[in-house]
């Protein structure tokens, strides 16, 4: 029986520095320009206006934050988009499933 000793980090070394896709890159590089064109064209006259201005970055940055056991929000909303798009009944059956225990049936006893 071959036993394969697999490292926990070999899906972080597909990951650009170990957190990153190259689409999550793109993005906030996408909302850090967007902020800066803002930054350029508009006069920050209110602190309103301030955080409309910094929103991009704010919600690009947010986006691509790494989480636990994610590689960032990006990554677990589209898993609860597709978990409650999809409907499935997902059935537990533990780790103890295999044992070959069956369930007997009860006799009466009169």
């Amino acid at each position: 029986m071959n036993n394969y000793l697999i490292p926990a980090n070999t899906k972080k070394g597909q990951l650009i520095l170990g957190l990153f896709r190259p689409i999550d890159l793109i993005l906030f590089g996408t909302g850090i320009f967007i902020t800066l064109i803002f930054l350029i064209t508009i006069q920050m006259t209110s602190t309103l206006i301030t955080i409309l201005i910094l929103l991009p970055a704010l919600v690009t940055g947010f986006l691509v934050v790494p989480v636990p056991y994610y590689h960032n929000m990006l990554i677990v909303i589209s898993e609860l988009i597709e978990f409650f798009k999809n409907q499935r009944k997902y059935e537990w059956k533990g780790w103890c499933i295999g044992l070959g225990i069956k369930k007997q049936k009860h006799k009466k006893i009169k």
